[in-house]
């Protein structure tokens, strides 16, 4: 559950006069991908019905995916990338028509990079339910409209199925490895217990094995600042003009995550007390700099993002829990039958450590035994996204393994 763009997987910042002037203008009712907009570097796959656990059905579905690399003869060099919740297919690559950043893991894939794209063919898809390409809340429904606030339920079981249905479509058996942090971690996680015939290596970074009632708490809020900004009409926005749509409420519920994302120490050494302006906040009307931190990046978040997709992906990471069903999490994780590592963050104070020691412990194909990898960073959950060289090693010793 992190940024997942390149312009910020980086340190905190002060905002600028420039930063500001870039947000002029209304946002628009939803920042989705729609068709008409330039594809850039995606594909499509397009498919059936998909029946989910819920109980609703998509009688089709598409998603969008990027690939990098060959696909070898064997077939038997291919790596699943898996993004997080607000993420997209973007790995890697300059920013262009229909990409406005450069690849939000440029540095971890490429070619001499940890992902060596000289090796390995590498395929990111969009996962369902997001909304820059595969089928969303905002994709349009048979009948001409949006789905909007008819889009059903999803579980990550039921986006990890539409994944599969793609490996299927791309002639992959077997993926050379299964590689997901955040949200994109519960996924791979997912793979790992449900498929693990079809996986040679998992890596799962910054993941928890169940999404717990803390966790689910700090969801419930965000999803309720959307649901209570009057602009989102019960789901109903997309004919809304230009800054008529959820945008306050869905920048609400960026900031609450944000707060999540990174950690109590990063922001007080890059904020301290210090103000945006000559103005005080004391009294006269001026702001603290992490109150426009904060402010800036949630209505940057809203030319991005649409706000219904962001409520049913929270509602699946919510779905998670890898034990449910398969008699507990112990007896799930003794399915992995792939070489995995398992890497948490020191600081990380979304899904702390010990949701991934509990993962390594339970593993047994696990690369470093019962203990997961740890990386010390100031950044906190997001430290998977800016840590890349340290990430990109033990992703190495995974991949060479």
């Amino acid at each position: 559950m992190d940024w997942q763009i390149s312009e910020d997987t980086v340190p905190s910042s002060l905002v600028t006069e420039a930063d500001a002037r870039s947000m002029v203008g209304r946002p628009p009712a939803s920042g989705a991908w729609r068709d008409g907009d330039p594809a850039g570097a995606r594909r499509f796959a397009a498919f059936g019905e998909l029946r989910l656990e819920g109980g609703g059905v998509l009688p089709s579905f598409r998603l969008a995916y990027e690939t990098w690399g060959e696909l070898n003869a064997a077939r038997d060099n291919a790596v699943l990338i898996l993004h997080a919740l607000t993420g997209d297919s973007h790995v890697r690559g300059p920013a262009g028509p229909g990409h406005p950043t450069v690849g939000w893991w440029d540095d971890v894939v490429g070619p001499g990079a940890s992902i060596d794209t000289d090796r390995w063919f590498v395929v990111a898809p969009n996962m369902l339910g997001g909304c820059q390409g595969s089928t969303g809340p905002a994709s349009v429904h048979p009948d001409g409209e949006e789905w909007a606030s008819r889009f059903p339920y999803l579980t990550i079981r039921d986006q990890v199925a539409a994944q599969v249905r793609l490996a299927d479509a791309l002639g992959i058996d077997v993926w050379a490895a299964v590689v997901g942090g955040s949200m994109g971690g519960m996924h791979a996680l997912e793979w790992g217990v449900g498929f693990p015939d079809r996986l040679a290596r998992l890596a799962v970074l910054s993941a928890p094995p169940v999404n717990t009632a803390d966790q689910i708490a700090l969801n419930s809020v965000q999803l309720e600042a959307i649901a209570i900004d009057p602009r989102f009409r019960g789901g109903e926005y997309y004919n809304a003009p230009d800054g008529e749509g959820p945008h306050r409420g869905l920048a609400l519920a960026r900031r609450m995550a944000l707060l999540n994302y990174r950690s109590p120490t990063e922001l007080n050494q890059r904020f301290q007390r210090s103000w945006q302006s000559g103005v005080s906040p004391l009294g006269h009307g001026g702001r603290f700099a992490v109150e426009s931190y904060l402010d800036f990046h949630g209505n940057k978040f809203t030319r991005r993002f649409d706000a219904n997709s962001y409520i049913r992906l929270v509602e699946a990471m919510d779905s998670h829990d890898v034990g449910r069903e398969r008699g507990g999490v112990e007896a799930a994780l003794a399915r992995v039958t792939a070489k995995t590592l398992v890497l948490g963050i020191d600081s990380d104070r979304l899904f702390p450590l010990d949701g991934q020691h509990r993962i390594a412990a339970g593993i047994r194909t696990s690369i470093d035994g019962d203990q997961a990898a740890v990386i010390s960073s100031d950044f906190g959950h997001d430290g998977f996204l800016i840590e890349t060289a340290a990430v990109g090693a033990h992703l190495r010793r995974l991949l060479d393994a």
